[in-house]
């Protein structure tokens, strides 16, 4: 999947009105259910590898989307109503949830095969490759501060995945492929957020990734019977997901998308601890390195969008 915390730069406001909180303590609140929602991100992502070991990928992303669906209908369904599925430009809507759905199944392919946090760390490449391509694209100026931020997260991830580094080859070439879908998906992003509403692209990512992983998830269930912890963590998919999802969409009701984009680098710190803590992996001292050279990077995007919104 895109790491769903990158996609900050794109988020579109929602039209609920935030409730009536002193402007810092506005700010902070938004900042914090940003960290709050990178945890619960890395934490489904941790969740993810451990069930990779036993099931295949749409099996698990099936479990995922379905369980993100019902959690939206439950927690956005009876607030929201028709505007989960109110759009303006469905077709471009459900191409984005196609690129989605793509993007996270070469994730869970690329986390077969290498540790949670070398995996984190290259996807986010994704949104600052952005940055070069919503010039030429989309007709933004890239600027200096843009153009060092992309190199400088180039820079990060051919650390991170260098000759030696002992990752596997062809789980860097997953990642890769993530990072290319991913591109597309935060593009479209951009161009989709000056009409739709954010829940309801939240909704139609959801709904779609369901419906494709759901159909194919029978071709991969393989008789096995799961055991009571593996139904659990199923279930915890749809509820680290979903929550996640609510908070940070919610953080944009309180803090402008320059101040919560920095935030959203603690994901990297978050997997880098669940992939020591869960799995015995720990990135060597170049790899903790290029990370910290990758969210200095999306520091410097997220400064270069503030700059220009001045």
């Amino acid at each position: 999947m895109p790491t769903d915390a990158a996609a900050a730069p794109d988020v579109a406001p929602d039209d609920t009105p935030a409730p009536a909180v002193k402007s810092k303590d506005r700010r902070l609140l938004g900042v914090i259910l940003v960290i709050a929602a990178t945890m619960l991100f890395a934490i489904n992502d941790a969740t993810n590898k451990h069930l990779l070991a036993t099931y295949d990928v749409p099996l698990i992303a099936a479990m995922r989307y379905i369980g993100q669906t019902l959690w939206i209908l439950a927690l956005l369904g009876p607030s929201q109503g028709r505007k989960l599925v109110k759009t303006q430009r469905t077709f471009l809507v459900i191409v984005r949830s196609l690129c989605l759905v793509v993007a996270s199944l070469f994730f869970g392919l690329a986390l077969q095969r290498m540790p949670l946090a070398e995996t984190t760390s290259i996807v986010y490449l994704a949104p600052i490759l952005v940055v070069l391509l919503a010039g030429p694209l989309l007709g933004e100026r890239i600027g200096a501060l843009g153009w060092v931020a992309a190199f400088s997260g180039f820079a990060g991830v051919i650390m991170v995945v260098r000759p030696g580094g002992g990752l596997d080859p062809i789980g860097v070439a997953l990642a890769a492929s993530n990072v290319g879908a991913s591109v597309a998906y935060y593009l479209l992003s951009r161009i989709l957020a000056k009409t739709e509403q954010t829940l309801a692209m939240l909704f139609y990512s959801a709904l779609v990734g369901g419906i494709c992983f759901g159909l194919a998830a029978p071709f991969y269930w393989f008789g096995s019977v799961p055991s009571l912890l593996d139904l659990g963590l199923f279930a915890s998919l749809g509820i680290t997901a979903g929550i996640g999802h609510y908070c940070f969409t919610a953080a944009y009701r309180y803090a402008e998308a320059s101040l919560l984009a920095p935030a959203t680098y603690m994901h990297l710190l978050w997997a880098g601890a669940l992939g020591w803590l869960a799995f015995g992996q720990l990135p060597d001292a170049i790899g903790i390195a290029g990370m910290v050279v990758i969210g200095v990077a999306g520091v410097l995007a997220a400064v270069r969008s503030r700059l220009k919104a001045r």
